[in-house]
């Protein structure tokens, strides 16, 4: 069983088809759609955690990259610049999955891209940007 956060980059002619409904349906995979960008006439975005079999979800990334739909990882998308981030922690409790912890003895802000589910919480409230979200 393989899981996995991604990012889905809809052009616009594949915005109204039913992409996520066949990777269910064909593929057997679960979804769980963390953010949606998706407006008709115009280009699209998601954030998807999809579990499945191992190859069944290969089969259904190959699926979406023959239909034009371009997939990166999340952690891709959402990263922590270090030179810029003080440790303030103010990014810490607001967190909702705890992917942004302080470490009880540097007292070092670390982030986990792994749990990170893309709300961007952390992007509006860190004083110095030091979260970037490249979307």
């Amino acid at each position: 069983m393989i899981c996995k956060r991604i990012v889905l980059h809809f052009p616009q002619r594949l915005v109204e088809q039913p992409i996520i409904y066949k990777l269910v349906k064909e593929y057997s995979l679960e979804f769980n759609i963390l953010k949606a960008y998706v407006t008709p006439q115009e280009e699209g975005l998601m954030i998807l955690e999809l579990k499945g079999k191992d190859a069944d979800f290969k089969k259904g990334m190959e699926y979406l990259q023959s239909v034009g739909v371009k997939i990166q990882p999340l952690s891709e998308d959402i990263i922590r610049n270090e030179s810029k981030c003080t440790d303030c922690g103010v990014c810490v409790p607001i967190c909702p999955t705890k992917a942004l912890v302080v470490d009880p003895i540097t007292r070092k802000v670390h982030f986990y891209d792994n749990k990170c589910i893309g709300c961007e919480l952390c992007v509006k409230v860190c004083p110095t940007h030091a979260m970037e979200v490249h979307f």
